[in-house]
């Protein structure tokens, strides 16, 4: 899908709260500020104005994943629910999953499964595998196993659908310089460096992400072939 940074923040805001607190939901624009820039539950902690939150929700509901609650019943506010579950065709724990991943960044089985523990309840780490085996096998692929962190003996996985609010240095997408590198003259004969046009390079990131895709299934299946032959 490609979302930024705030409509991420904004979509893992609206189905966190709606797991959590069902009695306040949908959110108003305040409240959903709010949600955005809290200082609990969030890496980074950020501090939206209504403005940022408007435009950002304004712009995943032209996406189809959120839909405007108009005032009825005494409510005077225009109010804001998402639809990714019925976008994703996600039920209530992946879904939770997802937004955990959406609003803390990548995470390890074990932090995933404490961090939903208000939205859902997990018995064991299997079954938060199952799920998060469920969303990076998908034809489009919602999570992606990443390297370990830095001191970490466990596998993180990340959300693929845009632009995490959490970025770390092993994380981040690499950013082009703001001043291209000085460069010798190309001497007579020799082809200069190609440039990839636009369409290259977002069908060079689909296969990427398909490609990674396929690596996380392999992995699972060459533990699944360790575990039962005992090794």
């Amino acid at each position: 899908m490609d979302l930024s940074a705030a409509e991420i923040r904004v979509l893992g805001s609206l189905v966190e709260k709606q797991l959590t607190t069902p009695q306040q939901y949908p959110l108003t624009l305040n409240a959903l500020t709010l949600a955005c820039s809290q200082s609990s539950n969030r890496d980074p902690v950020v501090d939206y104005d209504e403005a940022t939150t408007e435009s950002a929700v304004t712009s995943v509901k032209s996406r189809g994943l959120v839909r405007f609650v108009h005032p009825s019943h005494g409510r005077s506010a225009l109010r804001y629910a998402h639809t990714l579950d019925e976008a994703l065709g996600l039920e209530t724990r992946p879904l939770a999953l997802l937004a955990v991943l959406m609003l803390r960044g990548p995470q390890t089985l074990g932090e995933l499964r404490t961090r939903t523990e208000r939205m859902v309840q997990f018995s064991d780490l299997h079954e938060v595998q199952a799920e998060i085996d469920a969303l990076a096998t998908r034809t489009e692929p919602v999570v992606l196993r990443l390297p370990r962190g830095p001191g970490q003996k466990e596998d993180r996985y990340g959300q693929l659908l845009g632009v995490s609010a959490r970025a770390t240095p092993s994380d981040r997408r690499p950013e082009a310089p703001a001043v291209a590198p000085e460069v010798g003259p190309i001497p007579a004969g020799v082809a200069g460096p190609r440039v990839a046009a636009p369409d290259e390079v977002t069908a060079l990131r689909a296969e990427l992400a398909e490609l990674r895709g396929e690596v996380a299934a392999l992995h699972r299946a060459l533990d699944d072939l360790r575990e039962q032959l005992g090794a």
